[in-house]
């Protein structure tokens, strides 16, 4: 299994404060993420306050796979007084063998980013992404993987600036970018 503390944990940076995702934050998110424009790329449509709850509920009690962990966490610049956006990781624990992003006890991290609209361009996603990267090198995680449209040029910028870098792999329209973190 993976260590069971691992959670999320308050994350800081210069500009960001990354709060551990809670039910209460789905009202505030779901109109931070209200925009349908956000979902061009990653389909669907944005969710209501009562169905984002309901997904809230079901992140924050965690995984029902043991070997699994769901990390998510709220982004609230230290300047304002709101939420902006959300990162997420999706742990899972290493296993070796043919075909496995590791080949050890490191486990492997699929991360995600969306900040709203009116807050996009400032270098948000940027910085949560980077912190995200950072906090997961400091745990057992020792290979990070990202899922983005070959069109969606702003998440790539995101994930270059998180250290991944895109292979030749594709998934459901999407290209596999990763970053192999070795021994940090």
């Amino acid at each position: 299994m993976i260590e069971p503390l691992l959670a999320a944990e308050p994350v800081s940076t210069p500009r960001l404060s990354l709060l551990p995702l809670r039910v209460e934050h789905a009202e505030e998110m779901a109109a931070v993420l209200g925009d349908p424009a956000l979902h061009t790329f990653i389909g669907g449509t944005p969710y209501s306050p009562e169905a984002l709850r309901t997904r809230y509920e079901r992140l924050v009690a965690g995984s029902p796979d043991p070997d699994v962990r769901w990390c998510n966490w709220v982004l609230r610049p230290r300047a304002e007084n709101c939420l902006v956006g959300t990162v997420q990781a999706t742990i899972t624990r290493g296993r070796a063998g043919p075909g496995r992003d590791t080949a050890g006890p490191g486990h492997t991290a699929e991360i995600a980013w969306m900040v709203g609209t009116p807050w996009q361009g400032r270098g948000f996603a940027s910085e949560a992404a980077r912190a995200l990267v950072e906090w997961l090198g400091k745990r057992s995680v020792r290979t990070v993987i990202a899922h983005i449209h070959p069109e969606h040029l702003a998440s790539a910028s995101v994930a270059t600036a998180a250290g991944l870098a895109p292979t030749a792999e594709e998934q459901d329209g999407e290209r596999r970018w990763r970053l192999d973190l070795g021994g940090q």
